[in-house]
């Protein structure tokens, strides 16, 4: 078993909850400090907890009468988290605080009894990953301030980002000025929204760098893996720069423990509501691209949440729909497609290999074994155990580009609900493939960023094609007011009704792969010191 069963025994549990790799490559296993500040774990396995803890239904639904920087906390103690509990308090109540534009930090939209909507995207950068990002910088720095003390590390951090779109910018907004610490951003070239481009462009803060990398974002994302797989790399870094790198990505554990938190949350909140009956199971449907939203929603089934079934949405890029269905994760040869929903343009899903070890019991020799043939034949398929256990949790489903823009048009037609395209994708795939529980939809994104294709959507025109020439010339901004005034007066947050008005401060293009990428980040350090 995985998860731990309900203290009830006498004997004591362990203080600091340690975290080992999920290719069995490091010598000893670390604490959470150690784990978010080295990001990727040595030999290029992901950290995992030894333990995770479980709640009881009755401390789940408690969590309702908390404010929601109080339940996050709750479940970082659960964690064992090696910083004192009233650290973990504080740093938390910073992370979802004035910052988010609801006091509900994540608040449930419901339809009907069988369709609820968790609206993560209520954060300064209006997506999902304000959620995680909000709160990774704070124990970031905190666990460095630790392991400083411990006369553990003297040198500071570079954090490397490949982004498909909403990392980049949630990653930029939290760790922008934040002291010890730089941030390097890569995005696929034209391969994000007008919004998301500008978004990065022009943050502010004298410790960020954003570069636009020619290819896609499995080259970003591959590239700088590749980054830190190079000891000697790290080595210059530390002796010319007094600098390590570190990731904010989803293969940091740091970023995705809060994800955890929101869907235990959300069942309460559900509960508290009246949404379902104490107890009663749900079905959770994520847009998924590299696994680690929808793994957060597995962790928290371990905990003891009421989550049956968890419904996997991908859109044309159906890599993991094809793996959940068949039990082969194969690239070779697919063609990656640009999508309305581009932040799930992703072939190489780097959390799946987290789930992977959790359902076969752990077993690291296994998981080496197919991240090497995936490394070297571009696919790997699991044995049938480990198939068995994966399609006993999770189901699956693909939705073409123009089935996610008639989502779009149809939901707002009928419920007079705005939803941008990763949620439409999810929305789509919850409706094929519900059963007889509630489904809780994870929406990912406000539909302003991808105000391109909404207007398509809302204006029946194909994906890809031509907007008409009074709405072709307008910016992403004066595009999403046009949207607003067609929708009937629809939001747009702040943050993203403004950036015309902001100077554009990086606009650099590198070519794909790990030499330009180390070569890039020389220069900025070079520039920084």
């Amino acid at each position: 078993m995985v998860a731990e069963a309900p203290a009830s025994s006498e004997k004591e549990e362990p203080m600091t909850n340690l975290y080992t790799d999920t290719r069995g490559r490091m010598d000893a296993n670390v604490p959470f400090t150690e784990a978010v500040i080295k990001g990727l774990a040595d030999g290029g396995g992901l950290f995992v907890p030894e333990r995770i803890p479980r709640l009881s239904l009755e401390e789940i639904c408690s969590l309702a009468n908390l404010p929601y920087a109080q339940r996050a906390a709750v479940i970082y103690k659960k964690f064992q988290v090696d910083l004192p509990d009233a650290e973990i308090d504080r740093l938390m109540q910073a992370a979802y605080g004035s910052n988010f534009d609801s006091p509900d930090i994540c608040p449930i939209t419901s339809f009907d009894d069988g369709t609820h909507v968790l609206e993560l995207w209520h954060g300064p950068t209006s997506a999902f990953k304000d959620m995680a990002l909000q709160c990774l910088p704070l124990f970031f720095s905190a666990s460095a301030a630790k392991l400083r003390e411990e006369g553990k590390i003297d040198n500071t951090f570079l954090i490397l980002v490949a982004t498909s779109g909403d990392t980049g910018k949630a990653a930029l907004e939290g760790f922008a000025d934040k002291e010890g610490v730089r941030i390097g951003v890569l995005y696929p070239h034209g391969g994000v929204s007008d919004i998301q481009h500008k978004q990065m462009a022009t943050q502010t803060g004298d410790n960020v760098m954003v570069w636009a990398v020619r290819g896609n974002f499995d080259d970003c994302q591959t590239g700088v893996k590749q980054t830190f797989a190079d000891p000697a790399f790290a080595q210059r870094l530390l002796e010319e720069h007094g600098v390590a790198l570190s990731s904010a990505n989803s293969i940091n554990w740091g970023r995705l423990l809060p994800q955890v938190v929101y869907y235990v949350s959300g069942y309460a909140q559900l509960a508290a509501a009246g949404k379902l009956e104490t107890g009663a199971p749900i079905d959770v449907c994520v847009p998924t691209g590299n696994f680690g939203n929808i793994l957060a929603a597995w962790y928290a089934k371990q905990m003891g949440t009421p989550i049956e079934r968890l419904l996997c949405a991908s859109n044309e890029n159906r890599v993991l729909t094809d793996f959940i269905n068949t039990g082969t994760y194969d690239i070779a040869d697919r063609p990656f497609v640009l999508t309305p929903s581009p932040s799930m343009d992703i072939l190489v899903s780097s959390n799946l290999e987290r789930q992977l070890f959790e359902l076969t019991g752990r077993n690291a020799r296994a998981i080496e074994g197919w991240m090497e043939d995936l490394a070297r034949d571009r696919k790997f398929r699991v044995d049938p155990q480990t198939f068995s256990k994966l399609r006993h949790d999770f189901a699956s489903d693909s939705v073409n580009s123009v089935e996610c823009l008639k989502a779009i048009k149809r939901v707002h037609d009928e419920r007079g609900y705005l939803l941008d395209p990763h949620t439409a994708v999810a929305w789509e795939v919850a409706e094929r493939l519900r059963g007889e529980n509630p489904v809780l939809i994870a929406s990912t994104a406000h539909w302003a960023k991808f105000g391109v294709n909404v207007y398509r959507a809302l204006n029946g025109i194909e994906p890809g094609g031509d907007l008409p020439t009074e709405a072709a010339c307008l910016t992403g901004c004066q595009l999403n007011r046009l949207i607003a005034t067609q929708a009937g007066g629809a939001a747009i947050p702040a943050g993203l009704a403004d950036l015309d008005d902001r100077p554009l401060r990086f606009t650099e293009v590198i070519e794909a792969g790990k030499p330009s990428i180390e070569q890039s980040t020389l220069g900025f350090l070079a520039d920084d010191d």
